[in-house]
């Protein structure tokens, strides 16, 4: 099975993780990369539960890694760790990895729909047995709700325009391949503006059709504080995002856990009792190096941020 994937930042993760003897979570599986590392540096002994939604990188995951005994592929999605880990008997880990990125494969093979470079069907779902798939949503949301979601999935300026052309042209010929997707975005922003983007001007409404088809943002908030409590006093919780929406709930989500205080400021003394639970590492978000980006293109918006449990009492 080709399932070729490039692991992001993995000098990185593996300094900041720290693996070793114990128990660890891949919660974005993908082709094994990081896993493969972290069992490596790990040692024997130590267990890794590798969770991924997309039977093809679980099959991948699975034939790279079969020789770590240790090894456990999980069929589902981060957002239930607690779940699908208690399924497995597990309670407690010594640290984690959450990679957010699309996977390079998925990008890669024209028929997922992923890709604004290949005319392929609209599906967009790393789950192929979830039933919502890009052309349904495009196809059937209303033009409202299309604005808002590249509005707020993609900081699309073009928002209000690129929703009223998908919904006018759906009316006589439904979206059903990337292509026509592609050509509606077109369509919506003006050529001069086209010329003057960096990227391919179909990148953010790709992006944020591709959130809400797999409900990445609403729930990740939640699934980063379980990650944070499943977490042993000094095990520690590494995720890669890609774009500045995952970013910034990361980084909030980590600064609210580390001081979850609630009092005014104006308070000399704190009286909520809410205590910290981890301690924000790393000094903000890593960076990849200029060579990683040289060799690897796909990594030069990637931001690596750590933190590590503390002793609750």
């Amino acid at each position: 099975m080709l399932f070729h994937h490039t692991p992001v930042l993995f000098d990185e993760v593996m300094t900041w993780l720290r693996p070793g003897p114990g128990v660890w979570c891949d919660g974005t599986l993908g082709g094994g990369g990081h896993s493969e590392g972290i069992l490596r540096l790990a040692g024997q002994g130590a267990s890794l539960y590798g969770i991924d939604r997309d039977e093809r990188a679980i099959a991948a995951a699975s034939e790279r890694l079969a020789a770590f005994p240790g090894f456990h592929a999980l069929r589902g999605n981060f957002h239930d760790v607690k779940a699908l880990l208690a399924s497995e008997g597990v309670t407690a880990l010594d640290g984690a990895l959450l990679d957010l990125g699309v996977s390079s494969p998925q990008l890669d093979e024209a028929e997922r729909g992923f890709s604004y470079h290949e005319d392929a069907p609209l599906d967009m779902r790393m789950d192929t047995s979830s039933p919502l798939t890009a052309a349904d949503l495009l196809n059937t949301w209303d033009e409202r709700e299309l604005a808002r979601i590249l509005r707020d999935y993609a900081e699309e300026k073009w928002a209000a325009r690129i929703a009223k052309i998908i919904c006018e042209r759906r009316i006589t010929k439904p979206l059903t391949t990337t292509g026509d997707l592609v050509a509606c975005v077109d369509a919506a922003i003006p050529k001069a503006v086209r010329r003057k983007d960096d990227g391919h001007p179909a990148r953010r409404t790709f992006q944020a059709v591709r959130i809400a088809v797999n409900d990445e943002l609403d729930p990740l908030d939640k699934a980063l504080c379980d990650f944070a409590d499943l977490l042993k006093p000094g095990g520690r919780l590494c995720v890669i995002t890609f774009h500045s929406l995952e970013d910034r709930i990361v980084k909030r989500c980590f600064q609210r856990l580390q001081d979850p205080c609630t009092c005014p400021p104006s308070f000399p003394v704190c009286v909520c009792g809410r205590k910290p639970s981890v301690k924000v590492l790393a000094g903000g978000a890593v960076k990849p190096s200029p060579e990683e980006v040289g060799r690897n293109p796909r990594a030069r918006s990637a931001l690596l941020r750590v933190c590590e449990k503390l002793e609750v009492s």
